[in-house]
């Protein structure tokens, strides 16, 4: 009973930050930090329009804000910097919260729970279960990722850095890498949607993801949390979840 009366007291404080939207850069407008290179949660469709699971939410959320949603595009390996050097208000592109990052940064409560997946090419007889059986290979990581910090981390692994996800993909597909590392929710998306020439293969630690934002702002730190509340009991969160991948993925 107790959780029920906090959820509907925050859900409820929610309507009132409608009325009376939150501090953000430009008045009005939630200014979004997003690669748009990185399906299927932030890229462009065949007709150029930005479109994503990432895109579906910062929308949602945005709405829920009373603020309209702007967008700004940047690669991967600049998307931390961009944000402190106030391109934008937000980041909502996947982002792992991290121990590392927390030290810098602020992060709404987790919006998706993922694990991160070993990817070689498909006509290769190499199958890693572990990141340990990546030792002494070529792989490929966003720079400044949670993913290449965890190649790190296991040792031994000669690491080549691209500046997002769609780089490591090329070089994994043309051969130049050994293996690539990644999201399971991109690996499974582009193998059932594209014809990429590759395969998932084992997976490493399991990762929450938030939005990420300036530790200075916390009164928008504090409306983010609530419209996620907001869209995960009305249904919003779970219909675009099915949407881009068949289930919720808001749950670890």
């Amino acid at each position: 009973m107790k959780k029920t009366l906090t959820l509907l007291a925050l859900l409820a404080g929610t309507t009132a930050l409608a009325a009376s939207a939150p501090s953000t850069l430009t008045k009005g407008v939630l200014k979004i930090g997003m690669e748009g290179t990185y399906p299927p949660f932030t890229y462009k469709d065949d007709k150029g329009n930005l479109t994503g699971f990432d895109v579906d939410i910062a929308k949602a959320v945005a709405a829920k804000l009373n603020l309209k949603p702007e967008f700004v595009l940047t690669e991967w390996s600049g998307i931390l910097a961009g944000l402190q050097a106030n391109k934008y208000d937000v980041i909502v592109n996947q982002v792992a919260i991290t121990a590392e990052r927390e030290k810098s940064l602020a992060f709404s409560q987790p919006y998706v729970y993922s694990t991160p997946q070993i990817i070689v090419k498909k006509s290769s007889a190499f199958t890693p279960k572990t990141l340990a059986d990546l030792k002494g290979k070529r792989v490929g990581s966003s720079l400044g990722s949670n993913y290449e910090q965890q190649l790190k981390a296991a040792g031994g692994i000669n690491i080549v850095t691209y500046p997002g996800a769609a780089e490591v993909l090329a070089d994994l597909a043309a051969g130049r890498i050994d293996a690539g590392y990644n999201d399971k929710l991109l690996v499974n998306y582009l193998i059932k949607s594209q014809n990429l020439p590759i395969k998932g293969a084992g997976f490493g630690k399991a990762d929450s993801m938030g939005i990420a934002l300036k530790k200075n702002n916390p009164s928008l730190k504090t409306a983010i949390d609530r419209a996620l509340l907001q869209i995960k009991a009305d249904g919003t969160y779970a219909k675009i979840s099915r949407k881009w991948f068949g289930l919720d993925v808001s749950k670890p």
